[in-house]
């Protein structure tokens, strides 16, 4: 096996996928005036895909453990192309809607999957930042890719997106069956799906890290599908003039995720997430809440997904250390945490912008980050670490 084409396989596979995921966030204004409904309506696509995610999710663990990686890649990656493609036709919200559910269908499948992949073959000394790596690569597709996404409605509408971003998954899949690796280490083929998830469950260490986790994303994600909402109709910006604010609180999500691999490898770890996710919360609140200047809503929500995206890597290596021979149903537990959150913070971050405007949402993300700080500081007690 060649191991650099394999990890860049991985890694273009994550970074095609995530942006898949945030792409709603520049085009919600102009879906709504296409379907001739609200934003805070256009906004329960992203519920539809986060919901979708986190069945397939919660699905595919033990699937790959099981029976093999390079079959739920391909598979995952097919479904997410032609779902992306068809939604470009969508003629009405429904339409979008139902594929939607079929792009959280495979795009669920992609990280766990590919995580549990590249921790099999990665040595644990090395493990803490390669994971880092491979997260702010794929966050780069927040920094790269979603400001495309704006440019590309800006330029031919919010359909030629979807066309450009399904071409790309399509790319994405023959590039990973070409170095996808075909053969696998020895496994164990029976499909035990429900005493995988009894095993890991019964670790009151996992079960603290998916409610901090799922908390964390409510925060993130309720901040980041509404962003580019606030500056268009607050600062009355355009789509595409949201391209550029969009990619630098993208860098901040790259630095902190590259940070994250650091900061896993420290033994106070979970004391510096905590630190960590409550410096975003309070942020979040801030620029939502405060009249500044467009600068400083950049400036502080750069700010404020940096902070929120350290404890994410964190999370995801300690999933990998106590998951053992059931890593792809560890992260995909963690994947189960993190889109319902994700869920969460799309469906009531909409939910309080239509109740009470954009203070709302701030208000959203620091109770979420400080119930997660609560869980960190008396319910998460990791168990002794092999050096």
């Amino acid at each position: 096996m060649n191991q650099t084409r394999f990890l860049a396989a991985v890694a273009m596979a994550f970074f095609a996928t995530q942006g898949t995921a945030l792409m709603l966030a520049p085009l919600l204004v102009a879906i709504a005036a296409d379907f001739d409904t609200s934003v805070a309506v256009a906004g329960q696509v992203a519920t539809a895909t986060f919901a979708a995610w986190a069945v397939s999710v919660v699905s595919v663990g033990p699937l790959s453990d099981s029976f093999g990686r390079r079959p739920v890649a391909l598979t995952g990656l097919s479904l997410l192309s032609i779902s992306v493609l068809a939604s470009a036709f969508a003629p009405n919200l429904g339409t979008l809607m139902a594929l939607r559910v079929l792009t959280g269908l495979g795009g669920g499948m992609i990280p766990p999957n590919g995580m549990a992949a590249v921790v099999d073959v990665v040595p644990q000394a090395r493990r803490a930042k390669i994971v880092g790596g491979l997260i702010a690569f794929t966050t780069l597709s927040s920094v790269i890719g979603v400001p495309l996404v704006a440019l590309a409605a800006d330029l031919g509408g919010w359909r030629i997106s979807f066309v450009t971003v399904g071409s790309l998954l399509a790319a994405c899949a023959v590039l990973n069956w070409f170095w996808f690796p075909r053969g696998e280490v020895t496994r164990d083929r029976s499909f035990s799906f429900f005493s995988r998830y009894r095993s890991l469950l019964a670790l009151p260490v996992l079960r603290a890290i998916l409610a901090t986790n799922f908390a964390q994303r409510i925060a993130f994600m309720g901040m980041f599908s509404y962003l580019a909402t606030y500056m268009i109709d607050d600062y009355g910006m355009s789509v595409g003039a949201v391209a550029l604010p969009l990619a630098s609180v993208g860098i901040g999500t790259v630095i902190g995720s590259y940070i994250g691999g650091y900061v896993a490898n420290r033994n106070d770890r979970m004391h510096l997430i905590a630190v960590c996710a409550s410096g975003g919360g309070i942020a979040a609140l801030f620029l939502f809440s405060v009249d500044i200047p467009v600068w400083a809503v950049v400036v502080t929500a750069t700010g404020a997904t940096a902070l929120l995206s350290i404890p994410w890597t964190v999370l995801i290596t300690v999933i990998t250390e106590v998951s053992s021979q059931s890593r792809a149903t560890g992260v995909g537990l963690l994947g189960v945490s993190n889109q319902t959150g994700a869920v969460g913070g799309a469906a009531l971050g909409g939910y309080l912008l239509a109740a009470g405007g954009f203070p709302g949402v701030g208000y959203l993300c620091l109770g979420a980050v400080a119930f997660s700080v609560v869980i960190i500081v008396f319910f998460l007690r990791e168990p002794a670490r092999s050096l």
